[in-house]
């Protein structure tokens, strides 16, 4: 039983916690290293550089994803850039900014020192990724480009135009591709985690399918790292990628692990808004655009339907730069989220079924000429035209809130291990870094903090005890857990119903975002409580899923996942529910400032909610981990 949480921090200083920390790497001597094997599901910035670096450190390594080719992770899909305090801009940066910056965006609901952390480590991904030769964006003498991001007043955003994921994913996997060649590394492509595999009260491997073959296997290690991303997809219409998932985080919570502040979903203010009610991906525009393109819409109702240039100067509303003189248009994603919601359910929305605001640039552009615009932005620019037929340069882009990324994931300590021994959790798949809202450019940073530098130096401090314990993928709980897996699939196949997947996790998309979207009630969550098991006794009594086990099957893959969903939408209800404040992108209607702001209940909820699974049926069981600030001071966040 697990009262209150303990995350293992080391007291001290927040500047030395991690100093002090570092000397785990040595606990495994390098000549015993290749005695240890390592899963690391996932092969995005966080699971490729995991399991680059620990390749690299000589531990043996299987690295899984479900892509055809690790290049084809979700991070290729991050655009604006990656934060760390070098202070190139000399504009007053510093460590400690940018760790107050994260603490205060994420609205006081993050681990301070786990952030300190993460700030601390922040420059040498800069270095690391140089070396690597990550081609940055360069000032005209050749030093490192930097730009801003919502939530912050200086320039610490380092990108490469608008493909700064894919630019790091590349260098990480050439890294990773040395490793392969030196039969460090053994890559699974097309293989998917169906299961967690617990010996001994331990993680010990896992259960996969070859979404080629159809077949399953036992993979059997010392200890299992998920970096699987987030589960914005539970919402349906979302930026991620559409096979992006919550299976492997999920079906770890049901044999153990503890999932974290579920509720804590990110609305992102700059994404292309939807065009049709069959429309099954959002495109994101990069929150970097807000740098130089000005957020508004027309002061009155009836100008809404009007060209943008028909409207004069005198009536446009720019709301963000109006309600938060001091940021302006790079306020925080979840209060410029909110703002453009306010704004659109005034009547003042712009495009099909009002449900957009402009981002326009044509200050910008006269200040700077089309040519620099086009140089920070062109590849966007172009992404746009694409989906809309609209040309930026001449007109405003419209953009409107999506769901993006995920602060909830699995609980882990310090040492990014969960509560299951053996089992760590890296980048978005875990809960650590970003409390209640993720300010931009910090998801690329905590990845590779994650992989490159804090996994690989505390991992060894397990493993060092776990020498000769790996058992064999024959032993009796690795064909008890693979019989599960086969008799799931196999209920799924033999449903025989009428209705398509895509029609349930529509369904469940729409109820998620209309009660426990960009604002949350209690009356609303109540009705999604109710109606959440209702939707998931009709999937298993109606869902229509073709084809066959062994065998090419994305039909079966998106099964697996949709039914994943359907539970975990139940808890992602229950813990919005029982969080009765307002905190970042977490917003109760109930609890809002007189200006309309979260309003926070430090009192009772300073802490992590982590919820342990009971069963079938059963209400997840909750535990809390109190949040202690050493350093910063808990405020009503600000940004007027």
């Amino acid at each position: 039983m697990i009262g209150t949480l303990d995350p293992k921090i080391p007291p001290g200083p927040l500047a030395q916690k991690w100093r002090n920390h570092r000397d785990h790497s040595r606990l495994v001597s390098p000549n015993n290293r290749r005695k240890f094997e390592v899963i690391v599901v996932g092969s995005g910035l966080a699971g490729g550089s995991a399991a680059a670096t620990l390749g690299e450190l000589g531990y043996r390594v299987k690295c899984f994803c479900f892509q055809d080719s690790a290049r084809r992770a979700h991070s290729i899909a991050a655009q604006g850039g990656i934060n760390a305090a070098k202070n190139y801009q000399n504009d007053g940066d510093s460590v400690y900014r940018l760790f107050h910056d994260t603490i205060k965006g994420g609205d006081f609901r993050s681990r301070e020192a786990n952030v300190y952390r993460l700030a601390e480590i922040s420059n040498n991904i800069i270095d690391q990724c140089v070396a690597q030769g990550v081609p940055f964006a360069r000032e005209y003498g050749g030093l490192l480009a930097n730009r801003s991001f919502g939530g912050a007043q200086v320039s610490r955003t380092f990108y490469a135009r608008g493909q700064t994921g894919q630019q790091l994913l590349l260098g990480c996997y050439q890294a990773l591709c040395r490793q392969i060649a030196a039969g460090t590394v053994q890559m699974f492509p097309q293989t998917e985690m169906l299961d967690l595999v617990i010996f001994d009260g331990q993680a010990k491997g896992i259960i996969t399918r070859s979404l080629r073959t159809g077949k399953i296997d036992s993979h059997a290690a010392d200890a299992v790292v998920l970096a699987t991303g987030g589960y914005g997809n539970v919402f349906y219409l979302s930026t991620n990628a559409r096979g992006c998932n919550v299976t492997a985080t999920y079906r770890a919570y049901k044999r153990g692990a503890l999932f974290a502040n579920p509720s804590f979903t990110q609305i992102h203010p700059t994404c292309i808004p939807v065009s049709g009610e069959h429309q099954s991906k959002l495109t994101l525009m990069s929150e970097s655009l807000r740098n130089d393109g000005r957020v508004w819409v027309p002061k009155r109702k009836e100008d809404r339907d009007k060209p943008p240039g028909e409207i004069p100067e005198q009536d446009r509303d720019y709301y963000l730069e109006r309600k938060y003189p001091s940021y302006g248009n790079l306020a925080p994603r979840d209060i410029a989220s909110r703002a453009a919601k306010e704004v659109c359910d005034e009547g003042r929305g712009v495009g099909p079924g009002g449900r957009g605001v402009y981002l326009d640039f044509a200050d910008a552009i006269k200040r700077l000429g089309e040519n620099t615009i086009r140089e920070r932005y062109g590849n966007l620019f172009e992404v746009y035209e694409k989906i809309t037929g609209e040309n930026a340069y001449k007109v405003p882009m419209r953009i409107y809130p999506a769901v993006h990324y995920t602060m909830g994931g699995l609980w882990v300590d310090y040492d990014l291990m969960s509560n299951v021994p053996g089992l760590f959790v890296i980048g978005e798949a875990n809960f650590s870094d970003h409390g209640a809202n993720r300010l931009g450019a910090s998801a690329l940073m905590q990845g590779l903090a994650d992989g490159y530098f804090i996994l690989p130096n505390t991992l060894p401090s397990y493993l060092a005890s776990q020498m000769g314990k790996r058992p064999s993928p024959d032993a009796p709980e690795f064909r008890d857990t693979e019989k599960d897996v086969r008799a799931r699939i196999e209920k799924l196949l033999n449903v025989d119903g009428t209705r398509s997947l895509d029609w349930f996790h529509r369904e469940l998309g729409l109820l998620l975002w209309d009660k426990c979207g960009m604002s949350r009630h209690e009356k609303g969550l109540r009705e999604a409580l109710q109606r959440i098991p209702k939707l998931r006794e009709e999937f298993w009594h109606d869902v229509r899923v073709l084809g066959s086990e062994q065998d090419y099957n994305q039909a079966l893959e998106r099964a697996g996942r949709v039914a994943d969903f359907l539970e975990f939408a139940e808890l992602m209800c229950i813990d919005a529910l029982e969080r009765d404040e307002s905190a970042g992108a977490h917003f109760r209607q109930e609890h809002q400032t007189p200006d309309g702001e979260a309003l926070r209940d430090d009192e009772n909820h300073a802490a992590v909610f982590a919820w342990e699974f009971q069963g079938h049926g059963q209400k997840p069981k909750r535990h809390r981990e109190p949040l202690h600030f050493e350093t910063v001071h808990l405020a009503q966040r600000s940004y007027k």
